[in-house]
């Protein structure tokens, strides 16, 4: 992501994290259909990812309301809550491709696979490039204050 959009880069992170929160949800259920016979633990991780990236997406929606209404002039408090925010989505994230890793790993049904493994570790670099951009994004505005 450039940080040309100065005060916008923001505003231009939460686009980021809704785009990319959608995608992650329909990652799990796209595991999910490739692989059928996905162990049962793994269907329910999945799932109950597909939900809480349903939930964070919400809450991006929320914030990039309240950025608009404001005119991106928010207060110091809602911006430090909406980077917490950024922090978390990332860890979340991180969590997730760390579940990727492991269903590669520890999955018959994707080892004896010959689709789901190319899927999940497309899914993975995704959500490795959502990292890196709110990694960058935090970087940037903790340098910025």
């Amino acid at each position: 992501m450039q940080f040309y959009y100065g005060e916008k880069t923001l505003a231009r992170a939460l686009d980021e994290a809704e785009f990319w929160k959608r995608q992650e949800a329909e990652h799990t259920v796209v595991i999910r259909q490739i692989a059928p016979n996905l162990e049962s633990r793994f269907v329910m991780q999945l799932q109950q990812y597909e939900t809480a990236f349903n939930q964070a997406k919400g809450l991006v929606v929320r914030y990039i309301e309240t950025l608009v209404r404001s005119r991106d002039n928010v207060s110091r408090s809602m911006r430090q809550q909406i980077l917490e925010f950024l922090e978390k989505a990332l860890e979340q994230s991180k969590q997730f491709v760390q579940l990727l890793n492991q269903i590669l790993l520890e999955s018959d049904a994707v080892r004896n696979s010959p689709v789901a493994p190319v899927v999940i570790n497309h899914i993975r670099r995704e959500s490795e490039y959502f990292i890196g951009i709110a990694q960058a994004v935090l970087d940037y505005s903790s340098k910025s204050r």
